[in-house]
């Protein structure tokens, strides 16, 4: 909003040229501030639909990584090896006490 001087916005007291000048420029900065708030309004709305859905797919992409690694831990649990290894274990465990 540009700086006027004080005599123009308060005006000679009578129903002037410049209080009808001042009164349209209040209500078009009226204006404009309503049309600035309501873009700002649709466009967070905007934002948010479009990630509307994205914590759907992260949990999707969390579970599918999930199930990998028990995959991978089921493989390498059940190798023969791995198994003597663990048994061995427990029954020190065991028999510690």
């Amino acid at each position: 909003m540009e700086a006027r001087p004080a005599a123009e916005l308060e005006g000679s007291g009578d129903s002037g040229p410049l209080q009808f000048a001042d009164r349209a420029t209040r209500r078009a900065d009226a204006r404009r501030q309503r049309a600035n708030d309501r873009v700002i309004r649709q466009g967070r709305g905007r934002i948010m639909d479009q990630e509307a859905g994205m914590a759907t797919a992260e949990y999707a992409i969390a579970t599918l990584a999930a199930v990998g690694f028990a995959a991978l831990l089921v493989a390498v649990l059940s190798s023969g090896e791995i198994k003597g290894l663990l048994m061995s274990l427990i029954t020190s465990a065991l028999n510690f006490g």
